[in-house]
């Protein structure tokens, strides 16, 4: 499978990384009881810092609206996922489990305050790249809506965008019936080659001691925007 980013990207910040895990033979189930508990203690902590700080003290959050502002969208209306995630834990709006995949997509995002995204490849055909969306870049998300994602980062493969860092698609949404999956990490520019590897590695692994099956990481950036993976 070929993924690659447009290299024009770089020209707006070239310090961009996007991580990459392909997932194949695993089983997503209800979440297992530590991944539940760790998921609600985490948000919980969260709830409490978060009433003594604003969310622009989170470095994730402060990253990612500067780099919104540089690709063109308004933060302010657009929100990164992860801020959106956040916004709802202050309100005392906890996520919910829904599944082994997406529960543990959502920690990860939550940990390390950037959004990551989870496809469900038997929907994704041909090669995948990752764009700056227009106008015409549009898709129905899993918020109910139809988004259009104008200045956004784009997954998109032969049949159109399916995935962002502000909200992903019903197209290719993971269940209990997905095998294969793709999980984008959209890192903090400032955040170190040698570290992003480190960071998709060790989520690599904890998915598939949780979900089992098989992994291949790789990091697309300026002097590396294509990979083939397995």
């Amino acid at each position: 499978m070929k993924i690659s980013i447009d290299p024009s990207i770089f020209l707006i910040d070239e310090r961009i990384k996007i991580g990459i895990i392909h997932y194949t033979k695993f089983v997503v189930s209800e979440s297992p009881q530590m991944l539940k508990g760790r998921m609600q203690l985490y948000q919980e902590h969260l709830f409490f810092d978060l009433e003594e700080k604003e969310l622009t003290d989170y470095r994730g959050i402060k990253e990612w609206r500067a780099l919104w502002k540089k690709l063109g969208a308004d933060p302010g209306r657009y929100r990164p996922s992860m801020e959106a995630m956040m916004r709802r834990i202050r309100n005392q709006n906890y996520l919910q489990p829904l599944n082994s995949a997406v529960d543990l997509n959502n920690f990860f995002s939550l940990q390390y305050e950037i959004p990551v995204g989870l496809y469900n490849l038997s929907h994704v055909e041909g090669a995948i790249q990752i764009v700056l969306g227009s106008a015409e870049s549009v898709y129905t998300g899993i918020n109910g809506r139809e988004n259009t994602l104008s200045g956004i980062l784009t997954i998109k493969d032969a049949l159109g965008p399916f995935g962002s860092p502000y909200v992903d698609s019903i197209r290719t949404i993971v269940n209990e019936t997905t095998i294969e999956g793709l999980q984008v990490f959209f890192l903090l520019p400032s955040t170190s080659l040698e570290d992003a590897k480190k960071l998709i590695e060790s989520a690599g692994k904890m998915f598939a001691q949780i979900n089992g099956g098989n992994y291949s990481t790789v990091i697309l950036y300026k002097d590396h925007p294509q990979a083939s993976i397995d």
